[in-house]
């Protein structure tokens, strides 16, 4: 309904309505009011201005307004020289101040004041509104020190309406990303910062924690505007009003790229690793992943060989062409920007490739992919070594940023662990599977891929050989030249076995000097043909240091399937032939028979025995008479010679137990046996008085490297009260020879200690000269060699005579072993042999039967006076060694076969 017009007229306020009208407005007043007349007095002085300043109206109300505000204008004079001043409220009129005040208990604060003019009945007034800013000025001053720091953060930091739109951002997120507010206005964040990789359920996640009005952490793959993806941890902070409604969207964006690039990179390359895969499928993911964080980079990894030749591991972005001319190309100067990065072990940028002319061999390959620039890192392992190169490729003529440097240290890094891991298990299964010194498969490897050649076989009917290769006196050259002489010969063996048994044939070292091959689709005649042929190329010459050698070879040679059908007993009964051929003299091969296996059985029994009888001391010493030359009237000493009767297999000779003493390591166990019993033996005839004046005891070559073998003799002859001088050692010229240094020790100490040393076999050897007057031997064995053709042969007479005189002019005695006959007794006589033993004065004897002959023969014991032992000093030499016939002492080493 409308209202009606009230038409009558009211009648006009008088002063004192409009006056009480103006207090009670300004007494409602949220704001201090005070109502000031022409003279500047405060004529009212409401409540919200008693509360501001804190002080009763009565006490201000006719006080000048200067009392509780100061003027904040200038004071202009009216005329020069005037007296009066206008007033500060007619010049504060029409305009608004901020000043301080100064409350009733002494604080002070901020306030805006406004002035108004007011004309009543000619009368002027001021109304002056005094509003409290303290809080306001506070929280700007706050705004303002907030923007100052939000803008210098590297953080991105943007505010966001409740609908998402952008409307602030400071400058870390321009700095980020490159955009700027006027980009972001009004537009969300996901419309301009997403992309192809960006979380697609990212807008979801953010509104869910809004509905439960709860803040947001995530890490978030977003793009710059140079399409540069930035993984970012994102700080989402809804902000909400004293009711609860939600009026924007505080996000801080922290930039994590390089953590999680190195987190993510070391993650996925290492979970690769661990799951076996192949080294270009790792370095693809390498490569794969810097082209996902770097779009401007192609990526490209080349591993480098040993013998300097590129391999090109992986380049998911460079053209196929470029790979295939990279592979095998040698490192350079001038090799690319991978050779030479590699031949230079240092970075190499290439800030443009068409006119760098380390690139002259590819720029025609590069720049019409629009691949301007490179730069190159190595690939180092732990040691310093180049592994392989990595390179980052761009689109235009430039060099590597901060995040292509980060990039490359995390790249290189992983790609050096994945090489080094592959070269460790490279390294693992080549010493798992091959032989280190002549790169052969070894015993377990041949035995995989012989098994599967004879099963291969067996399914075509086929025949196929097994060959068992020996070489012909290896340790004599080990010995004679060293273990270095010795690896030599190996590496060039095993070079010439395959070189003739090239193609399907399986090639093995078992152990040692011993190799062993599997021929499919082969016939015994073929197999025989092929012996033949591996015989000439191991004899051909071959130089080891400054030496040439002539080696040669024992083969044996094992059919399938009539010799067996699984490799291990192909090889047994191969290594059999191979010791038949030895046998008969080396060099040549012979096939497998039945009659090997009984004499191989025949081997390990006499070796089970010969341990049984050393453990239950069925063993027995012989010893034989050492007589002075001439007439041979007086004992020299005596020879102790181990002799075995077994109690089913009766006497067995030592040439057929010592080489299986030899090789099955009972050699320095039957030495030192032999050392104790005949010690005892001395001490034994010692007390009795019967006059045996020195026993002779060989040593094994093996002892000697014992550095405890001094010592031993020294205790064992302390133990059995005899002195230095009741024992003589005789040694081969294999100890002479050994460069141990422990051979030598234990020489120099048993010469120091006084036991006499004897040089057994003199003359046979080829080296001994040339070290004899080196070392403190006391005596000369003649070989009996040289002996026995001393009737028949005019070489072995002067041969003879030549070691007499080397004796005499050495200072050395000389014993003739051997010696039979009246016609040798006589020559040796007359050539003045000091000494003389052999059949024709007697055979070995048991010691009760030694003494009988000592009684018969009435000798007397003979003394050799003060003679002075040599005073050369000994020295270290190289090793050889020799194998003692029948009647030949126990413990005398013997040759390799």
């Amino acid at each position: 309904m409308p209202t009606a017009v009230n038409t009558q007229q009211t009648a006009p306020a008088t002063p004192d309505q409009t006056y009480e009208i103006l207090s009670q407005v300004l007494e409602q007043s949220v704001d201090a009011a005070l109502l000031i007349d022409q003279d500047s007095r405060i004529v009212l002085f409401n409540q919200a201005a008693e509360s501001l300043w804190g002080k009763p109206r009565q006490s201000v109300l006719g006080q000048s307004l200067e009392t509780v505000l100061p003027c904040p204008m200038p004071h202009a004079q009216e005329a020069a020289g005037a007296l009066e001043h206008s007033g500060c409220p007619d010049r504060m009129a029409g305009n608004r101040r901020n000043l301080a005040i100064r409350r009733a208990g002494g604080d002070t604060c901020m306030v805006s004041v406004s002035v108004s003019r007011i004309g009543t009945s000619g009368d002027s007034y001021f109304t002056v509104f005094v509003r409290d800013i303290t809080h306001q000025q506070a929280q700007q001053q706050r705004m303002r020190e907030l923007s100052l720091v939000v803008d210098k953060s590297d953080n991105a930091i943007f505010v966001s309406a409740p609908d998402r739109s952008v409307v602030y951002v400071n400058r870390g997120f321009s700095r980020m990303f490159g955009y700027g507010l006027e980009d972001m206005q009004g537009r969300t964040p996901a419309q301009v910062l997403s992309g192809p990789h960006t979380e697609p359920n990212l807008n979801e996640r953010v509104d869910a924690a809004l509905a439960a009005c709860e803040s947001l952490q995530a890490e978030v793959l977003l793009y710059a505007k140079s399409g540069r993806p930035l993984w970012v941890s994102a700080a989402i902070n809804p902000v909400q009003d004293e009711h609860g409604h939600l009026v924007g969207l505080v996000s801080v964006l922290t930039d994590i790229t390089h953590t999680k690039m190195h987190q993510v990179m070391h993650q996925k390359v290492l979970n690769a690793v661990v799951r076996d895969a192949s080294m270009a499928d790792v370095m693809t993911l390498i490569c794969r992943e810097v082209e996902h964080i770097a779009p401007e980079v192609v990526a490209s990894i080349v591993a480098v060989e040993p013998d300097g030749r590129l391999r090109p591991l992986a380049a998911p972005g460079l053209p196929p062409a470029m790979r295939e001319q990279i592979a095998n190309t040698c490192i350079g100067p001038n090799a690319g920007s991978s050779g030479a990065t590699a031949w230079r072990g240092k970075p190499l940028l290439v800030a443009d490739i068409a006119t760098d002319p380390v690139c002259a061999d590819y720029r025609h390959l590069l720049l019409p992919h629009g691949l301007q620039a490179s730069w190159t890192n190595p690939i180092k392992s732990s040691n310093g070594r180049v592994l392989g190169t990595m390179t980052f490729y761009y689109r235009e003529p430039r060099g590597p940023d901060e995040l292509h440097a980060r990039l490359i240290d995390t790249c290189l890094h992983l790609c050096a662990l994945a090489m080094e891991r592959e070269h460790a298990n490279e390294r693992v299964h080549q010493l798992a599977f091959y032989d280190t010194l002549t790169g052969l498969p070894n015993r377990i490897m041949f035995s995989a891929k012989a098994e599967q050649a004879l099963a291969n076989a067996g399914q075509m009917n086929a025949p196929a050989a097994v060959l068992f290769i020996d070489l012909d006196r290896f340790k004599l050259i080990n010995d004679a030249q060293g273990h270095a002489a010795g690896d030599g010969l190996l590496r060039d063996i095993a070079l010439r076995l395959g070189e003739e048994m090239a193609g399907i044939n399986i090639i093995g070292r078992q152990a040692g000097d011993e190799f062993v091959a599997v021929l499919p689709h082969c016939s015994a005649e073929q197999a025989g043909s092929m012996a033949e042929r591996l015989l000439s190329a191991i004899a051909l010459p071959t130089t080891v240091g400054l030496m040439t050698l002539h080696p040669s070879a024992s083969i044996g040679v094992a059919m399938y399937p009539d010799d067996g059908r699984d490799i291990e007993l192909l090889v047994r009964h191969a290594d059999m032939a191979m010791y038949r051929a030895k046998g008969e003299g080396g060099g040549s091969f012979r096939f497998f028979s039945g009659d090997m296996n009984k004499v191989a059985q025949e081997r390990v029994s006499l070796e089970t025995a010969l341990r049984d009888a050393l453990r239950l001391q069925q063993l027995q010493l012989e010893y034989q008479p050492q007589v002075r030359g001439g007439q041979g009237t007086r004992i020299y000493g005596v020879e102790a010679l181990l002799r075995w009767q077994h109690p089913e297999l009766g006497a067995i000779p030592p040439a057929r137990f010592i080489p299986v003493a030899e090789e099955s390591g009972l050699i320095s166990e039957l030495s030192i046996w032999v050392l104790r019993q005949a010690c005892a033996q001395m001490a034994h005839w010692r007390k009795r008085g019967v006059n045996v004046p020195r026993v002779s005891v060989n040593i094994s070559a093996i002892n000697f490297r014992d550095p405890d073998l001094s010592a031993l003799i020294a205790r064992t002859l302390d133990a059995h009260g005899l002195v230095p001088d009741d024992l003589t050692l005789e040694i081969t010229e294999s100890v002479m020879l050994d460069p141990d240094p422990d051979v030598l020790d234990n020489i120099e100490a048993i010469y120091a200690m006084g036991v006499r040393l004897s040089l057994d076999d003199f003359g046979t050897g080829y080296s001994s000269l040339s070290h004899l007057h080196r070392l403190p031997i006391y005596e000369l064995k003649l070989d009996q060699s040289f002996v026995r053709d001393i009737d028949t042969s005019a070489i072995a007479r002067t041969l003879t005579t030549s070691v007499l005189r080397i004796g005499e002019s050495l200072g050395m005695k000389v014993v003739a072993e051997g010696v039979e006959t009246a016609s040798q007794h006589r020559f040796l006589a007359e050539q003045g042999c000091p000494v003389l033993q052999g059949f024709l004065f007697s055979e070995s004897l048991s010691a009760p039967a030694l003494e009988q002959w000592l009684l018969q023969n009435e000798f007397a014991c003979a003394s050799d006076g003060p003679e002075a032992q040599p005073s050369a000093e000994p020295a270290r030499s190289g090793r050889t060694g020799k194998r003692r016939g029948a009647g030949a002492a126990a413990t005398a080493p013997a040759e390799l076969d």
